[in-house]
């Protein structure tokens, strides 16, 4: 194959959101999983696991979202408050967790979390069995200033600061479980929610910095989730709009229909349909940004000067990762084991959200700790890394960085995929080079219109590809730097790139 890859030819800015994660009380999530306690037998740093929390450290998540996901809409934040031991116990049904909630993990813990890691925080707030007054209450005790009750209460509970939590979403799957809604009934209700948000502005003519979140459709239903957005928006066009920032479409990469597939036994056939599912995501992205816009477009001219005119709305993906179906009956629930096709998958994710940074702002791989598509796994006192990890960590350099204009892929072999981008100073490219061939090792001719040296490169394969990481084996699948020369050949402009079977490798070549 041969990929052109012009340093000038750019997209646009990488935002490091794109690489945000998901955390939710569901299965061993965040209980067990990221959160321990302070007695627990566990090491830990303050009630979290500790070799959890150093390897988020090193990742660096830009965002997490936090507490759904379907948790959301039986969360009330008073629960999760406070002295722990006066917390209240519930019993948390979703997706089949089946276990008792006793809340030691609550409010400040997140945000202390995401003080400690440097990521921007996303609270979803609780719509469908909550009230508009508990998310007023709620963003008040997290980001009021001045020395009212929730501020004061607070300050009690340790953090006298406010958090100045930016991002907030109002409802969540409101299409299933978060209410089985029509557009129409969500949007009646969006209203009423995104109008009450406190703006924590003290001039009337300055924008609040408040970040506001609609729920978007289900990126899995083809017709509904086109029906769903051109129904919004039209909805939203009629007569004033409430405050809305952003649209939050979740798309999963599902892999349901085979009792014999699972996430390590599978056959080339069951290889192929799970890698070619995840890049439908990216046609649908495109459909609902063009949807987004042609619903703007349909917003009347304000007949008054102060009035103002909803013209940008971003598009967000807050849920996106592989599903397996062994995941439904899995204990604890949605548990699954990561190999290199779940790595494959994640790698041509964050390729085609990174391609498309001009159209999509966010997004949160789901989700990050035992549950999905993850990248820490918990036993006992053991962590294991999963490759999905390695994925991330392989891709940091992107963050901020220019995308380039590069082609997928070679029409002529659809199964090595190409995405590259562009440092700030533009002094190196960064090229992820993924071969999704199950079992044949290929060579990748890279062509540029400038000189240009392979610095160094890292990859990420496996001898089996049904290989995962274990207790016992907890470094079998690892990325590694590997000697340039070894696998590059380098003649002017050209460079050719030995790639092995079903793996992601980042290339990093400084320009002349």
């Amino acid at each position: 194959m041969t990929v052109y890859i012009d340093p000038f030819k750019t997209i646009g800015r990488i935002d490091p959101k794109l690489h945000g994660q998901f955390i939710e009380f569901l299965g061993e999530c965040i209980d067990e999983g990221l959160w321990v306690g302070e007695d627990s037998f566990i090491e830990n740093e303050n009630g979290y696991r500790k070799d959890v929390l150093d390897a988020l450290r090193a990742l660096e998540p830009p965002l997490i979202r936090w507490p759904g996901g379907c948790y959301a809409d039986t969360y009330h934040w008073r629960d999760g408050i406070g002295l722990q031991e006066e917390r209240a116990t519930t019993f948390n049904e979703n997706f089949a967790t089946y276990e008792l909630d006793d809340h030691h993990f609550g409010t400040d813990e997140f945000l202390r979390l995401c003080e400690t890691l440097g990521a921007e925080p996303w609270i979803n707030i609780n719509m469908l069995s909550g009230s508009v007054a508990e998310m007023k209450d709620w963003m008040e005790y997290c980001n009021r200033e001045q020395p009212t009750d929730l501020a004061n209460e607070r300050a009690r509970n340790g953090h006298p600061r406010p958090y100045n939590v930016k991002y907030w979403g109002i409802g969540n799957e409101v299409w299933a479980g978060g209410g089985t809604m029509t557009p129409q009934t969500y949007l009646d209700e969006y209203r009423r929610f995104a109008s009450a948000m406190p703006s924590f502005t003290t001039d009337v003519f300055e924008p609040s910095p408040m970040y506001a979140i609609a729920c978007g459709p289900d990126g899995n239903k083809p017709r509904e989730r086109v029906a769903w957005t051109q129904d919004f928006f039209r909805g939203l066009a009629q007569y004033r709009q409430p405050r809305i920032n952003g649209y939050d479409l979740h798309f999963y990469n599902w892999n349901i229909d085979s009792d014999q597939d699972t996430p390590t036994e599978f056959d080339e056939a069951g290889w192929d349909s799970v890698i070619h599912g995840c890049l439908e995501l990216e046609d649908i992205l495109r459909d609902q940004w063009r949807l987004i816009n042609d619903g703007l477009a349909l917003i009347h001219e304000p007949e008054a000067s102060m009035d103002s005119k909803l013209g940008h709305v971003d598009l967000i993906i807050g849920e996106w990762g592989n599903w397996h179906k062994t995941a439904f009956t899995a204990r604890p629930a949605l548990r699954q084991q990561v190999t290199m096709r779940d790595a494959i998958t994640t790698a041509l994710t964050l390729d085609l959200l990174q391609r498309n940074c001009d159209k999509v702002s966010m997004a949160c791989n789901a989700q990050t700790i035992n549950v999905l598509n993850s990248l820490l796994l918990t036993d006992g006192d053991k962590t294991i890394l999963t490759p999905n990890y390695d994925v991330f960590m392989m891709y940091k350099a992107h963050r901020g960085a220019t995308a380039l204009d590069v082609p997928r892929c070679d029409p002529a072999d659809g199964s090595v995929y190409t995405f590259a981008s562009v440092s700030e100073d533009g002094s190196e490219l960064l090229v992820n080079l993924t071969n999704a061939h199950m079992n044949d090792a290929v060579e990748a001719e890279l062509k540029l219109p400038c000189k240009a040296w392979a610095d160094s490169m890292w990859i990420l394969c496996s001898n089996d590809p049904h290989d995962c990481n274990t207790v016992d084996s907890p470094d079998l699948i690892r990325a590694r730097k590997i000697d340039v020369d070894s696998v590059v050949r380098q003649s002017g402009g050209m460079l050719t790139v030995s790639l092995r079977p079903a793996s992601v490798s980042t290339l990093r070549l400084r320009l002349g």
